[in-house]
């Protein structure tokens, strides 16, 4: 059986828009206001999707693991799960001047393509994410 992740948001609302979300959430039989707008906000990032817009990732930096040419290593980077980016070689050293940008998928640690900018690992994992939220590709994209 798969273990159930739960993350926690904290969303600000005027007294107008909290009735309004009481309301809709009540007609639509959820039990929480909470449930209602996490169904919501799925609903629209599939409409994005279908419009041919892509997901929005939220970047930052930190570390993680990666399967190698000849290793798993831990390496620094930008990340934005489910997937992650660094600057270096197959062999994981990282030099602040190679040539090129790593995507990785988290969830397997592989690297999916070698790009020559970070702005490109951005746009296909952006695909990516819009792809798999259209089913266009077998599999799912787990956080």
């Amino acid at each position: 059986m798969r273990e159930l992740r739960v993350a926690s948001f904290h969303v600000r609302a005027t007294a107008a828009q909290s009735a309004r979300w009481k309301q809709a959430s009540e007609a639509e039989g959820f039990a929480s206001v909470g449930a209602w707008v996490a169904c919501a906000v799925d609903s629209y990032l599939k409409a994005r999707a279908r419009a041919g817009a892509p997901i929005p990732l939220a970047w930052r930096r930190g570390r993680f693991a990666v399967l190698l040419e000849d290793r798993e290593a831990m390496v620094y980077g930008h990340v934005s799960p489910p997937f992650a980016a660094f600057r270096g070689d197959g062999t994981g050293r990282q030099r602040r001047y190679a040539n090129v940008y790593r995507l990785v998928y988290l969830p397997t640690r592989r690297v999916l393509a070698t790009l020559r900018y970070f702005h490109d690992c951005k746009a296909l994992a952006a695909d990516l994410a819009r792809r798999w939220v259209r089913e266009e590709i077998p599999g799912s994209v787990e956080a």
